[in-house]
């Protein structure tokens, strides 16, 4: 049964998937630093303008739902599957994810970020000689 609005539904749902492809950009800054790259500045700043972005966007979305008193709590995860609680204004609806729709979905942010931050590529030959 769903208790919470789709309005609701979508902020906590947005917030939850956002903080995790933030997770994984930073994990990745610090791969990349580690990481044997000849040149690491073109990932790195591709990647660390993604966090900005993504964090800028976390804490508007923080501020919603805080104002909508809108809560994410993480229940529980298996190989398989994992739980999250949302709550509203004392109204509760327990979400499970497919680990691999998760993946996804974090993809899909990933991609929208990296399409943010990056101009399109324009291909000029002059340029080149």
């Amino acid at each position: 049964m769903r208790y919470l609005t789709d309005d609701e539904l979508h902020l906590a749902s947005r917030f939850l998937f956002l903080s995790m492809a933030i997770t994984v950009i930073q994990q990745d800054i610090q791969h990349i630093q580690a990481g044997t790259f000849k040149i690491k500045e073109p990932y790195l700043n591709l990647l660390e303008a993604m966090n900005t972005k993504a964090i800028n966007e976390r804490n508007d979305l923080r501020k919603m739902m805080r104002d909508r008193n809108v809560q994410v709590v993480a229940l529980n995860k298996s190989h398989s599957f994992s739980s999250y609680l949302f709550v509203c204004s004392g109204r509760e609806e327990k979400r499970n994810y497919f680990n691999p729709v998760i993946r996804k979905r974090v993809k899909s942010i990933m991609q929208e970020l990296m399409d943010k931050v990056q101009p399109p590529h324009q291909h000029d030959p002059a340029a080149h000689t």
